[in-house]
């Protein structure tokens, strides 16, 4: 019996990413306006519902494309489909369907026109630097990051000509005042890794604006569930997709997201040749991820809170760092901009001594039986780590002074357990 042929066809199903949707017909991405504009979904059913798109097979769950690349219908369509790769499926170093999926419920959730996604976090900044920034260009950025991102700006980006000013994230001034007329961008992670201060986007937008450099937002300790950079006036927002858009631990995978002019016309270019690409399989699990990010991060900084408050009393306990108590310092500004103080909860334990300090953290993390010693976060699992030596234990010791980054400060990524007994897995350590 002869085998019947079946013409590979996706189909535009559930709502569109932003009030541009992508529809693929036959291979393609063809971009076309919202079929209904009048319809405004709230957050959870984008979540569930946007960037779904089936094949003639009629699949409910969106589909896994585990293809390294595409076949063409004859020399001159495969000619003409890679002369223009950027609308066509062709090789999944530039395209994959279930990779496109992925990106538009990002965008959706997101509130932006486009999103490229990356195979980390990390890959994704270097996709934004790489595809923008040229030697002799300046970069001013916070200096309370993620300690891969202040090495990759102070030792990788450096190699080539890209020079970086680091600023106090909180101080509009600062920001104003680390302008040159070569700065071709600004970069923020608010809130912050690992003493979640929280920087004030719309001001920090407009001082970008004036110096007609591009705002970069790293979202990842919010999420879309908590924090919309784009709408307030970001250009770009970034995302390790491995913390809370998965949620579970068990992919990686970056993320960019803007307007379509950028995306496309900046930085496919670049992820097309350089190849720092999520896989289809990575894609997959992270669109299943996200199907959950509101429930989770609701319940997850329900906990937080609780924990924060907790913290706050104890006597072992010199300070603790949370957007959402009263004492933080940007509280006001974080429930401006938030919506509410996230799950990431540090704090800083007493001691005379920067030993000490640490030998107080690293027993409380070392009694712990609940928490996973792990430097991830965004799990359904609270992870519990000492920055000075892991996240941020590969920079100087003088840019982990200047990123507030003690001895004896801990970061927490609270989960989905009960938060008595994270307490209580908490309070054997520092009971002693």
């Amino acid at each position: 019996m002869p085998t019947q042929k079946r013409a590979f066809l996706l189909l535009p199903y559930g709502v569109a990413p932003s009030p541009m949707r992508t529809a693929r017909s036959h291979g393609t991405l063809e971009t076309r306006t919202n079929m209904d504009d009048s319809l405004n979904f709230d957050f959870d059913t984008l979540a569930v519902r946007s960037g779904t798109a089936r094949s003639d097979f009629n699949e409910h769950s969106e589909a896994i494309f585990l293809t390294s690349s595409f076949v063409f219908a004859s020399a001159a369509d495969a000619a003409e489909r890679f002369k223009n790769s950027e609308d066509y499926f062709t090789y999944s170093r530039f395209t994959n369907p279930t990779v496109s999926m992925f990106q538009d419920r990002l965008a959706a959730l997101e509130g932006g026109e486009a999103c490229i996604a990356t195979a980390s976090g990390m890959a994704a900044i270097m996709s934004v630097v790489m595809s923008t920034l040229q030697a002799g260009d300046h970069l001013v950025s916070s200096q309370a990051l993620f300690g891969s991102t202040l090495g990759m700006f102070s030792q990788i980006f450096s190699k080539f000509g890209i020079t970086t000013t680091f600023v106090d994230p909180t101080d509009l001034d600062a920001w104003k005042n680390a302008v040159r007329p070569e700065t071709k961008m600004f970069f923020l992670e608010t809130p912050s890794n690992p003493l979640t201060e929280v920087s004030d986007i719309e001001a920090i937008s407009k001082i970008a604006r004036a110096a007609n450099a591009l705002f970069v937002v790293d979202n990842c300790f919010c999420s879309p569930a908590l924090q919309q950079p784009l709408k307030l006036g970001a250009d770009v927002v970034m995302h390790s997709a491995t913390k809370f858009l998965d949620g579970q631990g068990r992919v990686l995978g970056g993320a960019l997201v803007g307007s379509k002019k950028f995306i496309m016309e900046k930085v496919f270019p670049f992820v097309r040749s350089a190849g720092p690409t999520l896989s289809a399989f990575n894609a997959w699990v992270l669109l299943k991820g996200m199907e959950t990010l509101s429930l989770r991060v609701e319940k997850q900084s329900a906990n937080a809170l609780e924990i924060a408050r907790w913290l706050d009393s104890h006597p072992a306990v010199n300070r603790v760092f949370y957007p959402g108590l009263e004492s933080h310092p940007q509280h006001a500004l974080a429930m401006r901009q938030q919506k509410s103080g996230g799950a990431i909860v540090s704090f800083e334990l007493k001691g005379d001594t920067p030993e000490q300090m640490r030998a107080n953290a690293w027993r409380v993390i070392d009694s712990t039986k609940v928490c996973s010693i792990t430097g991830n976060l965004g799990d359904t699992r609270t992870t519990i780590t000492h920055p000075a030596t892991t996240t941020h234990g590969r920079i100087t010791p003088e840019a982990r002074a200047a990123a507030g980054v003690s001895e004896g400060l801990i970061r927490l990524a609270v989960g989905l357990e009960n938060a008595g007994d994270i307490r209580a897995d908490l309070e054997r350590g520092l009971a002693g």
